[in-house]
């Protein structure tokens, strides 16, 4: 399968994302949601799951549309070839979930518990997230684009080929987080922590200019 790869001029590894090629899917009721189930192939349209205990479901190749998955339980669950588009919920609880070639469209989440989680050719494009926790996961292949989150936490992460453009990042942990072509160019952001762990970022210089009083303060140097 193709995948979107390359360098830019820097020598910087771009995110590998494979295309989500959904065909021939059937159709099926939020009724269907059950804890540990297999899904191969279905669609779910504004289907409701606010509160299901669907931990260990595993869903591939499958086309998520406006679903709202509110307090649902999605702890070890498994999405593989799968698109969700105006994914829905103020408390979205995934933790340690696996994300393997799936698209998020535009999605509006809260507090997204998504700690120690595998995430692997992953594109999120457009949509707003609260509070994105990614403590402690395996990021390989990922690309955020023109997404707004207010808060980001990357501590103790993995990441490798992980882009994101165009964003809006009120606050962003590493604390402690292990990066390789990190690549945030052109996002904005107000608060970084974690200084110690910068190594693998990739930024412009425009962003140095933000970070040098904050790397300044860490490294106890003073400027006058």
């Amino acid at each position: 399968m193709d995948k979107t790869r390359g360098r830019g001029p820097a020598g910087v590894a771009a995110p590998r994302i494979s295309p989500v090629e959904l065909n021939d899917l059937e159709d099926r009721p939020d009724s269907a949601f059950r804890r540990g189930d297999r899904h191969d192939g279905a669609r779910f349209t504004r289907a409701d799951a606010d509160g299901l205990d669907l931990g260990g479901s595993v869903f591939s190749e499958c086309r998520f549309d406006a679903v709202s998955f509110n307090d649902a339980q999605l702890r070890g669950a498994s999405f593989r070839d799968c698109v969700l588009a105006e994914l829905y919920a103020p408390v979205f609880r995934g933790a340690r979930s696996t994300w393997q070639d799936v698209e998020l469209r535009n999605p509006r989440l809260g507090s997204a518990e998504l700690y120690e989680t595998g995430w692997q050719s992953v594109r999120i494009d457009g949509g707003k997230v609260d509070f994105l926790n990614l403590r402690g996961a395996k990021l390989t292949d990922v690309l955020i684009r023109g997404c707004i989150i207010n808060e980001l936490d990357l501590g103790a992460a993995g990441a490798v080929r992980v882009k994101l453009e165009d964003c809006t990042i009120g606050s962003l942990d590493l604390a402690g987080a292990k990066l390789k072509d990190f690549d945030i160019r052109g996002t904005e952001f107000r608060k970084v922590s974690g200084l110690g762990s910068l190594s693998g970022l990739v930024i412009d210089e425009y962003q140095l200019g933000l970070l040098a009083p904050l790397i300044a303060a860490h490294l106890g140097v003073t400027v006058l």
